[in-house]
């Protein structure tokens, strides 16, 4: 090898290598200083580093992919709005336009320009989620975006330094509470402010001037790596669907998915049509879940940014619920949005037999929980979780996150910020789909209010009428279920009341299972019954175990 290539291609691995340190630690400032329990407990946010063009170069492990690869895709529009030479030190902007940014107006997206010798080098983005924006409140039941909340165009929130007053003064009279909507923007413009400059120190470190040259480098290298994998897969097409609840109505996710010699195409011709309340979901963040899917199985060792993500095109007819239009309303896109990798991963075990994962819960239970008529005013959106679909050769995971990442909020968390309390939070029996690999178990969480008042809940489940399938002779995993206890049945999606002295219990569902039950080791089988995870049951029913 030429000595010269081999030391620049030892810088860039050195640079990548520091770049990667650079936007984890802008994330881990951005969790460290958010108000939102959303944030700071779940990991509801994404971090990354954009080269001149607005190119993501890498991204924080810490975050979501509807945020990460949503955001990818947002700086550009930035700096189509305010180009990189009109800006100056000091300046930050921001927008919770759902086209613009991460898919709904809770996600808000700040970006911030990196100066280094009087010229820009870099910039920084984070998103994060802000448990309210006003309106109608984070919930699907709108039938437009003005009802759901404020909507920021591209602005300045900070210019030479300065905070633009009247914007935040705009933002403090039209949310419930304006302390952790201006602490949450605080903590995006601080961790931006981490990465700039860790970014500048690394400059200095390695002698550059800037950092373009070496995105570059990042950049072909990722999308040249990307493509080779691609380039082992077998050629054809391939198609999936998927039923889920949906609002009023089930929701058809139809998928097309293409291998190329130049890349993988997905397309969502034949999805059903936008809703008419806040399930709609924007195409940029169709774009990143979708993306996020094939990634899960083609490339998945290779880094997350433009240049490998530029061999993947996602597409979906204008005015389906993959690619709502503007001003649909788009709250709960993640209810609908969740469900893609599952789409995606039914065309891709088509070809990669025996390496796919089975269905899972995909959809997070994320309620949120308002104080009813009288009483202590308050607003949280916890995060739980079902069960994660049967891994080739595993289990599913319990109560785990896919393909959100988040994490569930502490008990201890919910119940010391909000007068509500978690009377039980379990694992729920026999709610795994059953196989040679089981699926992973939902969970059974019951809340009621600590003083017995009544309170609201605004719901965005799924699963609860479309349980997740298994593969290859596995079971589906259980339905989720929503209800009052000693009361009826409650909708998955919508905002209802909880009565005073009632418990509000959520279900969550379970993962489907992989293979035959019949041909799961009784070992195993031994095993779950003796930790609760089945009932005698469904061990003798299901797995045909012998009473020993």
């Amino acid at each position: 090898m030429n000595t010269d290539a081999g030391m620049n291609r030892l810088t860039t691995q050195l640079v990548w290598n520091r770049l990667l340190s650079i936007v984890e630690e802008q994330a881990q400032t951005l969790m460290r200083t958010a108000f939102s329990t959303v944030v700071r407990e779940a990991g509801d946010l994404s971090a990354g580093v954009f080269d001149t063009r607005g190119r993501m170069l890498a991204q924080a492990v810490t975050g979501t992919p509807g945020h990460v690869n949503a955001m990818g895709a947002s700086v550009g529009k930035f700096l189509a709005r305010h180009p990189l030479d009109s800006l100056a030190p000091g300046d930050v902007l921001l927008t919770n336009d759902p086209w613009d940014g991460t898919g709904h107006l809770n996600d808000f997206t700040v970006v911030t320009p990196v100066f280094h010798r009087d010229r820009a080098v870099a910039l920084f983005a984070s998103t994060s989620h802000i448990a309210d924006v006003g309106g109608r409140g984070f919930g699907p039941d709108a039938n437009d975006l003005f009802e759901e909340g404020l909507q920021i165009p591209i602005s300045f929130l900070f210019r030479g330094g300065r905070r633009d007053e009247t914007l935040m003064a705009i933002i403090a009279c039209n949310v419930r509470d304006p302390v952790v909507a201006e602490g949450d923007l605080y903590s995006l413009a601080a961790c931006n402010d981490t990465g700039a400059a860790q970014l500048l120190e690394m400059l200095d470190d390695f002698g550059l001037d800037e950092l373009d040259p070496i995105g570059a480098d990042i950049l072909a290298l990722s999308e040249q790596a990307m493509r080779d994998d691609i380039a082992r897969l077998p050629r054809g097409v391939f198609d999936n669907r998927m039923r889920i609840d949906g609002y009023d109505e089930p929701v058809e996710l139809v998928c097309r998915l293409q291998i190329g010699a130049d890349g993988i195409d997905v397309d969502f011709a034949g999805t059903s049509a936008e809703s008419p309340f806040g399930i709609n979901v924007p195409l940029p963040y169709t774009e990143a879940y979708a993306s996020f899917g094939v990634r899960c199985m083609v490339g998945h060792d290779v880094p997350n940014n433009a240049g490998s993500l530029a061999a993947i095109r996602v597409t979906a007819p204008p005015g389906c619920i993959l690619n709502a239009r503007p001003p649909r309303a788009v709250s709960a896109r993640h209810a609908i949005g969740q469900m893609l990798p599952d789409v995606i991963l039914g065309c891709l075990d088509q070809v990669l037999a025996d390496r796919v994962p089975a269905e899972g819960a995909s959809c997070i239970w994320n309620p949120v929980f308002r104080s009813g008529h009288g009483g202590e005013r308050f607003v949280t959106n916890p995060i739980y979780n079902g069960g994660t679909g049967a891994r080739p050769g595993k289990d599913g995971l319990s109560t785990t996150a896919f393909p959100s990442g988040v994490r569930t909020t502490p008990t201890e968390v919910n119940e010391v910020t909000t007068p509500l309390v978690i009377w039980r939070r379990e694992y729920r029996t026999d709610s795994a789909g059953a196989g040679e690999f089981r699926g992973g178990l939902g969970q059974v969480i019951e809340v009621g209010h600590r003083d017995g008042e009544g309170f609201v809940v605004s719901k965005m489940f799924d699963r609860v009428a479309h349980p997740a399938r298994g593969r290859r002779g596995g079971g589906a995993g259980a339905a989720g279920r929503v209800y009052v206890r000693g009361g009826a049945e409650l909708r998955g999606k919508g905002r209802d009341e909880v009565p005073a002295g009632g418990v509000l219990v959520m279900e969550t569902p379970g993962g489907g299972g992989i293979g035959e039950a019949s041909r799961r080791e009784r070992e195993r089988v031994r095993a779950d019954l003796a930790a609760g995870l089945i009932s005698a049951e469904a061990a003798r029913d299901t797995y045909g175990l012998e009473d020993d």
